[in-house]
Protein backbone atom coordinates (compact mmCIF):
# COMPACT_ATOMS: atom_id res chain seq x y z
CA UNK A 1 0.00 0.00 0.00
CA UNK A 2 1.35 3.41 -0.96
CA UNK A 3 0.72 6.31 1.38
CA UNK A 4 0.83 9.88 0.15
CA UNK A 5 2.00 12.51 2.53
CA UNK A 6 0.35 15.92 2.77
CA UNK A 7 3.07 17.62 0.75
CA UNK A 8 2.59 15.39 -2.29
CA UNK A 9 -1.19 15.84 -2.13
CA UNK A 10 -0.75 19.63 -2.19
CA UNK A 11 1.63 19.39 -5.13
CA UNK A 12 -0.84 17.19 -7.04
CA UNK A 13 -3.63 19.70 -6.38
CA UNK A 14 -1.48 22.63 -7.52
CA UNK A 15 -0.56 20.87 -10.76
CA UNK A 16 -4.23 20.18 -11.46
CA UNK A 17 -4.99 23.91 -11.00
CA UNK A 18 -2.43 24.85 -13.65
CA UNK A 19 -3.73 22.66 -16.46
CA UNK A 20 -4.98 25.61 -18.62
CA UNK A 21 -8.52 24.18 -18.91
CA UNK A 22 -11.33 26.72 -18.59
CA UNK A 23 -13.93 26.01 -15.88
CA UNK A 24 -16.74 27.47 -18.00
CA UNK A 25 -16.26 26.02 -21.50
CA UNK A 26 -13.83 23.15 -20.63
CA UNK A 27 -11.45 24.07 -23.46
CA UNK A 28 -7.69 24.31 -23.13
CA UNK A 29 -6.36 27.84 -23.66
CA UNK A 30 -3.23 29.76 -22.71
CA UNK A 31 -5.17 32.70 -21.22
CA UNK A 32 -6.60 30.51 -18.41
CA UNK A 33 -3.32 30.65 -16.49
CA UNK A 34 -3.04 34.42 -16.99
CA UNK A 35 -6.58 35.00 -15.74
CA UNK A 36 -5.96 32.70 -12.78
CA UNK A 37 -3.08 34.94 -11.73
CA UNK A 38 -4.84 38.24 -12.53
CA UNK A 39 -8.38 37.67 -11.24
CA UNK A 40 -8.26 34.34 -9.41
CA UNK A 41 -10.64 32.44 -11.69
CA UNK A 42 -9.81 29.70 -14.17
CA UNK A 43 -11.63 31.12 -17.19
CA UNK A 44 -10.39 31.76 -20.71
CA UNK A 45 -10.33 35.12 -22.44
CA UNK A 46 -13.59 34.59 -24.34
CA UNK A 47 -15.47 33.44 -21.23
CA UNK A 48 -14.12 36.42 -19.30
CA UNK A 49 -15.39 38.82 -21.97
CA UNK A 50 -18.79 37.14 -22.07
CA UNK A 51 -19.05 37.30 -18.26
CA UNK A 52 -18.18 41.01 -18.41
CA UNK A 53 -20.83 41.78 -21.03
CA UNK A 54 -23.48 39.38 -19.67
CA UNK A 55 -22.79 39.10 -15.91
CA UNK A 56 -25.67 36.73 -15.14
Amino acid sequence: MIKKNKKSILIDKNIKDLDNICDECKEKHESVFHNLILIGFKICKSCRISKTIFPI
